[in-house]
């Protein structure tokens, strides 16, 4: 008998890397459907595993979203951390939420967040540092005398940009133009950087 099942026609516990295949399925109906969409039982039958397989790794839907903004956050700060300047922040802050839309959408929403968890914190930590040291880099001249509200300003910029970018108002706009020289432009009109 196969240890990985249990008697009958019900569904194997074990997979390969079930927290990966649910994370994995769960940013597939974030994208899709959005997260009031998601199901931890739906994830598992995705999964080909019980319906008590993914609680085992995420307790609870919670505990999934948590895990998922967490990761985004660590994503976000691994793409912020070769930035040349703060537009080049900005445009990659932009990347990554085309390129990742379902963790961009949960990073942002913590009504569906465990606030308190640690690694959602310091990730969350990290990827607020990495914005914050380019806005410092850039001369007091272009930003003004407060860097706190140069980063609000610059965060609320490339924030905006993005969801209004992933929400299809920009379509007429921005028509066939790239996303990333589009906000490179705009950064222009904010910040006056000595970046090209």
């Amino acid at each position: 008998m196969n240890p990985a099942k249990t008697s009958g026609s019900a569904r194997p516990y074990h997979h390969g890397d079930l927290r990966r295949a649910i994370l994995s399925a769960a940013l597939d109906v974030i994208t899709a459907e959005g997260p009031s969409a998601l199901s931890l039982r739906d994830l598992a039958r995705r999964a080909g595993v019980s319906h008590a397989a993914p609680a085992h790794h995420f307790k609870d839907r919670t505990g999934l979203l948590t895990v998922i903004a967490a990761e985004g956050y660590e994503l976000l700060a691994a793409a912020l951390a070769g930035a040349d300047d703060l537009r080049d922040a900005g445009v990659r802050y932009v990347r990554f939420a085309r390129e990742h839309p379902a963790h961009f959408q949960v990073m942002f929403s913590p009504e569906l967040l465990r606030e308190n968890d640690v690694e959602l914190a310091t990730a969350r930590t990290l990827a607020g540092e990495r914005l914050r040291t380019a806005v410092s880099a850039l001369p007091a001249e272009g930003r003004g005398p407060d860097t706190r509200l140069a980063g609000v300003a610059a965060w609320s910029l490339a924030h905006g940009f993005a969801t209004l970018l992933l929400s299809h108002n920009l379509d007429g706009q921005v028509g066939d133009e790239d996303p990333d020289e589009v906000f490179h432009a705009l950064t222009g009109m904010l910040f006056q950087s000595k970046s090209p």
